[in-house]
């Protein structure tokens, strides 16, 4: 694909600085932008680049004003960073959009239905019952099971599995590897030590624009749905157990894990490996910082919480002060009871 610089602009709603007759055809990092390639700048940590790259353009926000001389074309716009996320997600449709049509060995069952301009790579396969929609990309090696609705434009990667039962709505995208609708991990304590399975007989739902990364795991619900609401952006390596509900636009973060029936409010954000303990609820807006453990519900809106067990991060931060201090504070006090 190549577009001219102008063409880029009046997709950012921006403006050219330079030649807008330039042609680009490749995204590029700043720190290694060659000829032909576009770049962005968002952060000031990487503004040195700007008068160094050799990209054909650079896409800068709007009030950015160079310290230096530069040689290439700026592309003006509101927001430089969700400009060219922008930017991506054309590159994206264009390419993950570019297949079509029905590659063999692959198996549909002839009870299961399936919308117009779609893809379903080899190897793939489509249990009974199954409803899908318009433009719905199933690369190879995935499973669907049994009695699986899928909306319209939803992208099923190489080798991930939707379960018997579960629902997805429109524009959502399953990344390789991942498992939707695993059983839940459900045992009840028998008098004799061991554990009796307890069968898991929901689902999972997943709503309109929901994400799951690359094998991360949502199991079904025992009874009821695992809920995703919409907007939710789950990344790789996420375990997600039985009736847990993940509020909208929220996001969670690699090798975090959320226990069975925890609610998590919209609009919250989970670092890397936090820790969320079952039978809980997350207020909305609220983040959970990285390797942080939370085993009481949030009530309070707006919140960031740190540490293990998760605090209020301020409280947090004062009580670290004192943790680092505990050897000299100790020695202090040993001096002080020899006085005494």
């Amino acid at each position: 694909m190549e577009f001219t610089l102008g063409q880029l602009a009046e997709l950012l709603q921006g403006t050219v600085e330079g030649d807008p007759q330039i042609k680009v055809n490749r995204l590029d990092k700043i720190q290694e932008g060659k000829a032909g390639g576009v770049s962005f700048l968002a952060n000031e940590k990487y503004e040195a680049f700007l008068y160094e790259t050799e990209a054909s353009a650079v896409i800068v926000s709007q009030n950015f004003t160079p310290k230096k001389p530069y040689k290439t074309n700026l592309i003006r716009v509101k927001d430089a960073y969700s400009s060219f996320t922008q930017i991506l997600e054309t590159y994206a449709q264009f390419t993950k959009n570019s297949q079509s049509g029905v590659e063999e060995p692959s198996y549909m069952d002839p009870s299961s239905q399936i919308g117009d301009g779609h893809y379903r790579g080899a190897f793939s396969y489509i249990g009974k019952k199954c409803q899908i929609g318009n433009g719905v990309k199933i690369h190879p090696h995935a499973y669907i099971g049994n009695q699986v609705t899928i909306g319209d434009n939803c992208i099923i990667h190489p080798g991930a599995k939707i379960c018997d039962g579960s629902v997805l709505g429109n524009h959502c995208e399953i990344h390789p590897g991942a498992v939707v609708g695993s059983e839940g991990f459900g045992f009840a304590p028998q008098e004799d030590g061991s554990y009796k399975a307890i069968p898991q007989i929901g689902n999972v739902i997943l709503e309109d624009h929901v994400s799951i990364g690359a094998n991360t795991t949502v199991d079904c619900a025992t009874m009821g749905s695992t809920i995703i609401q919409k907007g939710a952006k789950i990344d790789n390596l996420v375990q997600i157990a039985h009736n847990v509900i993940i509020g909208e636009n929220t996001v969670v973060a690699a090798q975090a894990g959320i226990s069975g029936s925890s609610e998590i409010g919209k609009n919250s954000v989970l670092a890397g490996k936090a820790g969320i303990v079952g039978h809980i609820k997350i207020a909305e807006k609220t983040t959970i910082g990285a390797n942080t453990g939370v085993s009481k519900s949030i009530k309070k809106p707006g919140q960031t919480v740190f540490g293990y067990m998760g605090m209020d991060m301020k409280q947090f931060l004062k009580s670290y002060s004192l943790f680092k201090n505990l050897e000299e504070l100790e020695k202090r006090l040993k001096e002080l009871e020899k006085k005494a």
